[in-house]
Parts: structure tokens; sequence; C-alpha cells
């Protein structure tokens, strides 16, 4: 199996609607960071992967079609290299403040808050807030958890997938822009269905236990 599409945008731009949309256009699966909860040996790789050592891309995907989000989006240059024939899909907010907030409000403040998985996961959690905060720290900014540092690291990463990816081969979206765009790319019908909407900022809350609104920005 070969990869169709690789997602360089980064988290919090709508990944888990795209992971569900191309699976149904694609009938296959799409990797997200959500795949590491049940995959945890892929912690590992991915570990080794931002700290220097890459994987045999098409040995490890080899069960995917697709991918999104963090951590392969830090790999969009290599795997766009590795799978010439697939589009390159760059997903974006409508702007850095926009990313930011929900990016703060979710994935930033569940890595600052006290460890305190069961004793079954607690293994596993450990490796993967290290292998993320690693790949924060190494291939997007050391500043992750201020502000201007994380938004000039999100513009520059844009920035670079545009100036590096062939515009044929180039499919921007945003939360919003539905099907056409993707559909078009890869030459397919666009379903008769509403396109996936998951993974708010509200459905991450709660799904990791917060019981409190989003903290103020900083």
């Amino acid at each position: 199996m070969s990869l169709r599409v690789v997602g360089a945008g980064v988290g919090r731009t709508g990944t888990a609607s795209l992971q569900l949309a191309l699976q149904r256009l694609l009938e296959g699966r799409c990797y997200h960071m959500g795949e590491t909860f049940g995959r945890p040996d892929d912690i590992s790789v991915w570990h080794a992967a931002v700290n220097g050592t890459r994987p045999d891309w098409s040995n490890f995907l080899r069960e995917f079609v697709a991918t999104v989000d963090w951590p392969a989006c830090a790999f969009w240059r290599e795997l766009s290299d590795h799978y010439p024939d697939a589009v390159v899909l760059l997903s974006t907010r409508a702007s850095a403040d926009a990313w930011w907030t929900s990016a703060h409000a979710t994935i930033f403040q569940v890595l600052d808050r006290p460890r305190t998985a069961d004793p079954e996961h607690a293994e596993v959690m450990a490796a993967q807030r290290a292998m993320i905060e690693d790949m924060f720290g190494n291939t997007f900014t050391r500043q992750w958890r201020e502000e201007a540092a994380a938004k000039h690291a999100y513009e520059e990463h844009n920035a670079a997938v545009r100036a590096g990816v062939d515009p044929g081969r180039l499919v921007e979206w945003q939360p919003g822009d539905g099907w056409e765009p993707i559909c078009a790319a890869l030459h397919l019908d666009v379903p008769d269905e509403p396109f996936p909407h998951v993974n708010s900022t509200a459905d991450f809350r709660a799904m990791v236990g917060f019981d409190d609104p989003p903290p103020p920005r900083p």
C-alpha cells in the first residue's frame, strides 16, 4: 500500500476530521497522532525519527493510505519525496491566532498538566509525552509554550510547505472548506454526505478530562 495523501498541516487544523474524511474517500486507514494510542510500539519509532533516526517509511506506514497531524506532518518533506505521486495536503486555520487559541487550550495544556495516568498506562503515556516534547523541540520550536514563538513556528512551517511543494501537488484546506478541494485533487466524486466535524476544542477537553472552560490566553 502507498500513501496517496501526505498531510502537512500541524495539529489543531481540523486533522481529526480530515482523518475520517480521507478514510471515507480512500477506503483505507489514515495515520493521525491518535493512532499511537492503539499502536504503542509506534511511539519509539516516532521518537527515534524526531531525534534523527528515520524509519523505513514504506514498511512503517504500509497499512495506511494517508497521513495527517503530528507526528507525520513533521516529516512532510521526506514523505512527499518518498511518495512522489501523493497529494500534499496543507491544513491550516484562518489565522495564527485561531490556531494558537485552539492548540493552547488543548494539546499544549495537556502537556503541562501533571502526569496522572493510571499505573496500567503510565509507561506508555510517559513515552508518548517524551516523544511529543522532543518532536516539538526538534521539529517545531523549543519555545512551543510561548505564544509568539509558537505562532511564528506555525507560520514558518506553513510557508516552508508552500515553498517546498510543487503547486500541482499542493492542496490548501481549512475547516469549513469541505470535500471539494480534496476530491478535486484526488479526482474523486464528492460524497453526498456532510463533511465530518469532530474533535473540537470542547470535545478534546472533555475527552482528556478537563471539566473547566479553556484557560484565558496568556
